[in-house]
């Protein structure tokens, strides 16, 4: 199930005696979109694992020649995925996510497997109801094919620009998109958009349940693809739960790549002091 890269993960984070903290990333993304903020966190006193969905490749190169290995990933095979590899620590970690990497982590949160949880530009889950016509259009290039539901479609530069890295200049956006982006499963993009439209959807978050810990989100403020609209009704929900504290916070003139880019510290401290309270 797991990767010799996933294995090696969890034993040095078993061996260390730490508090773990699982890196989920998202869409178009892999582990190695972490590797600066898993510096930050070991150095805070931590243990970073940074996993993997199913059969993600180990480079970025890779993962452009066989995009194959990525398509068919459904958010509830990953999330799963995710759980075991949890259930594999002797310690509840922290789990932070990006994108459809936040919403898995507010569905581990729900789980109770999570110590404390940030959601980064979370995808909505069940029950979040904006969805502004930016959101639309960076999901247009998996969403415009049915058949893409079974494939893993790339972005083109210029739709990286757009849902990702829009609040950076030209020549940034092309150093994230040459270092960062790969093809992405498109099956996600369609049970999110499904999700109001059936009771089953695997993007279904037990938002109140006693057991979530404490949770942020966070929100870029120029964000294309998650807008402030999705991020702060995710929040609304997520608030009613009357066990473990629930905040937001909106990081000025920041898009999606807001994990990656060159601001990125501002970010992973933002997230880092928000962990520090609870774990």
């Amino acid at each position: 199930m797991f990767t010799d890269h996933d294995i090696q993960q969890i034993e040095r984070a078993e061996a260390s005696g730490l508090t773990p903290v699982v890196f989920v990333h998202g869409l178009w993304l892999l582990p190695s979109s972490w590797n600066r903020w898993a510096e930050v966190f070991a150095a805070a006193g931590y243990s970073p694992v940074l996993p993997g969905w199913p059969d993600d490749p180990e480079t970025v190169t890779a993962a452009n020649e066989h995009p194959e290995v990525l398509a068919d990933k459904t958010v509830g095979l990953v999330a799963d995925h995710f759980a075991a590899l949890i259930g594999e620590l002797s310690r509840k970690p922290v789990v932070v996510g990006h994108s459809f990497g936040g919403l898995l982590a507010q569905i581990l949160a729900g789980r109770g497997l999570s110590a404390a949880t940030v959601a980064i530009d979370p995808a909505p889950f069940k029950g979040v109801l904006p969805l502004p016509i930016s959101s639309l259009r960076a999901a247009a290039p998996v969403l415009t094919n049915p058949a893409n539901w079974h494939r893993a479609v790339p972005l083109t530069f210029e739709q990286f620009r757009f849902s990702f890295a829009n609040a950076v200049d030209e020549v940034e956006a092309k150093q994230l998109y040459e270092t960062f982006a790969v093809p992405a499963p498109g099956a996600p993009l369609f049970q999110a958009a499904a999700a109001n439209l059936n009771p089953w959807s695997e993007t279904k978050v037990d938002s109140t349940a006693a057991h979530r810990g404490p949770l942020l989100i966070v929100s870029g403020e120029k964000d294309n693809t998650v807008p402030w609209a999705i991020a702060n009704a995710s929040y609304k929900k997520q608030a009613r739960n009357e066990h473990a504290v629930t905040e937001i916070v909106e990081i000025p003139g920041r898009g999606h790549s807001l994990t990656i880019d060159s601001g990125w510290r501002e970010v992973c401290d933002t997230a880092l002091a928000f962990v520090q309270r609870f774990a």
